[in-house]
């Protein structure tokens, strides 16, 4: 998607907004290009009447009884053009926002690897922004006064067609600096965009890692990494504000240039009697308006490549292709869902030159366990990541109930599948809200039956406000074996028929290990369950264990199975044991 053909597609929800601006704008140029021939028709009454007559009196009341009515139409206008402006801009923002994290949500796990919440955040909320001056301001004001230009120009060549052509000799630089303008200033303003992007990403990455900051002591050099990005965006914006201050003067000189024009040649034409009085004032108050529109246009100008250099950067997220598609015509589960799952010769990579799994062939029936075991690195986390599609295979196939989960409605498999985590993410609010995340339908006694099986309810009395203790971001305020067990507990309450334990028990004790085991051992029944994990005495009474090693499975069997063939599975069990 183009910038422009993004931008239509914003703003044509808010049409109705966009015209009444842009209409009453048009009014308030009318009432604009009113005064003046008031005035004229004011000075050539007094100049053509020597008295006070009662018809002067009479005109002159007239004349101020219509700017009355002007002034109180103006105001009316304004207050339509601003509220109506900022109805369609604000409302484009909003749109744009709720259109990029729409598409941040299709976009798959792999187009985050390499980038910063920071710089994405900036995008959503930064970027977007620069919209508002867009859609209420600058396309409005470049419509309107190029209307405004051709109005007064030609009531000026009504005035005097000889003094009109003296005042466009300045016009040929003014259009000249507007081209060079824009060939400069647009990306002055997109590099300044990602210099904003990148503060925002090194303050969220600071903000977020304070603890490790101050564990480390390193305060001086989190300062010096946010100061740095802090100078770099002031020197990137400075940059194109001296641009904007350097162009402005300029234009400013050639409508000083006109207005001198005028001056000589049109005091000239006044001696002669070339131009009446009263012409020549009302050409001097037009010529305001005249030069006024090329200040704006020069202004809007400017938020247009401010504009577009944000609608760019948008752009680029919403033309990422997510490499997760989802299937034209989705099959059907079969319903009851079994859960039996099977890899068929499964090959994966993050790049095409490191191979992290290769012909991986598992066969798990539903309600089985099957134990993932192997060295750290060996892509048993990246297995089971597979299932739910947070990437895709790239060769042989994965399949749920014999159909192809690539030919699955994405969310619908994912509504199959609960997960603990290795690394717990838990949301700001509290531990209520954290557990009903699994299933936000679910009632107040199942999700206290989640809490119990999970060993929740273990900690609640010490929390100051029991289940509805707000737990800070992250669970910041909360251990690492709590957010475990929240985090279990949201898997149990989801009540899927395929569960993966993802060194669910990494976290914590081993007294509460014991009963998260006891609880697991009786969830698991009737599932099929995929554990993940380094301590081997938790998977003894898996149905299977896959053992991994080099990208692929060296052994697969029981417990009983793996050690009899004093393979790798029984080296590790073995050095675990005497740690023991």
């Amino acid at each position: 998607m183009k910038p422009y053909s993004l931008l239509f597609s914003l703003a044509k929800r808010y049409v109705r907004s966009i015209l009444l601006t842009i209409l009453t704008m048009l009014g308030l140029v009318g009432a604009q290009l009113i005064i003046p021939w008031l005035i004229r028709t004011l000075i050539s009454t007094l100049s053509s009447s020597s008295a006070l007559a009662e018809t002067t009196l009479d005109t002159i009341t007239r004349l101020s009884a219509i700017a009355l009515l002007v002034f109180i139409a103006r105001g009316f206008m304004q207050f339509v053009r601003s509220f109506q402006a900022h109805i369609a801009g604000w409302g484009v923002v909003a749109d744009s926002r709720k259109l990029v994290y729409q598409q941040l949500q299709r976009l798959s796990l792999r187009y985050y690897e390499d980038k910063q919440t920071g710089q994405l955040m900036s995008r959503v909320i930064n970027d977007t922004e620069l919209f508002e001056r867009m859609i209420a301001h600058a396309l409005p004001d470049v419509f309107v006064n190029a209307v405004t230009l051709i109005g007064v120009t030609a009531i000026l060549f009504s005035l005097s067609w000889r003094l009109t052509l003296l005042t466009l000799i300045p016009i040929p630089i003014i259009a000249l600096t507007l081209i060079i303008y824009a060939k400069l200033v647009r990306p002055a303003f997109r590099y300044r965009q990602s210099e904003l992007g990148e503060l925002n990403a090194v303050l969220n990455d600071s903000i977020s890692g304070v603890r490790e900051i101050k564990a480390f002591a390193h305060e001086d050099i989190a300062m010096l990494q946010v100061g740095t990005r802090i100078e770099n965006y002031l020197r990137s914006n400075l940059k194109a504000l001296k641009l904007m201050a350097i162009f402005t003067p300029v234009l400013d000189f050639a409508a000083g240039i006109g207005q001198l024009i005028v001056i000589f040649f049109g005091s000239r034409l006044a001696l002669k009697g070339s131009l009446q009085i009263a012409d020549l004032v009302a050409f001097f108050l037009y010529l305001d308006s005249f030069y006024q529109p090329v200040r704006n246009l020069n202004n809007a100008w400017e938020a247009v490549q401010e504009s577009m250099a944000g609608f760019e950067r948008v752009a680029e997220i919403l033309n990422e292709t997510p490499d997760i598609t989802e299937p034209e015509q989705p099959v059907p589960l079969p319903q009851p869902v079994r859960g039996a799952l099977r890899f068929e010769n499964v090959n994966f990579h993050y790049i095409p030159q490191e191979t992290i799994l290769k012909n991986i062939t598992l066969d798990i029936p539903a309600g089985s366990t099957l134990a993932l075991v192997g060295p750290t690195g060996v892509g048993k986390s990246t297995l089971a990541s597979l299932i739910p599609r947070f990437y895709d295979v790239c060769g042989g196939r994965i399949t749920l109930d014999e159909v192809d989960i690539r030919c699955l409605d994405t969310k619908e498999l994912r509504s199959q599948i609960s997960m603990v985590l290795q690394d717990v993410v838990l949301f700001h609010g509290s531990i209520r809200e954290n557990i009903l995340f699994g299933n936000p339908q679910a009632s107040e006694e199942e999700m206290l039956t989640a809490a119990k099986i999970a060993n929740v309810q273990e900690f609640i009395p010490a929390m100051p406000d029991g289940y509805d203790t707000m737990i800070g971001e992250r669970g910041v305020k909360l251990s690492g074996g709590q957010k475990q067990r929240i985090s279990i507990a949201r898997a149990l309450l989801k009540n899927s028929p395929i569960l993966i334990l993802d060194e669910a028990t990494s976290s914590v004790d081993t007294e509460t290990e014991m009963l998260i085991q006891e609880a697991v051992e009786h969830l698991i029944q009737g599932r099929t369950t995929i554990i993940i994990a380094h301590r081997l005495s938790t998977v003894r009474n898996a149905d299977q264990i896959a053992v991994l090693e080099g990208s692929t499975i060296t052994e697969i069997g029981t417990h009983a199975d793996l050690l009899a063939r004093e393979g790798l599975y029984h080296r590790l069990y073995s050095i675990q044991q005497r740690l023991n």
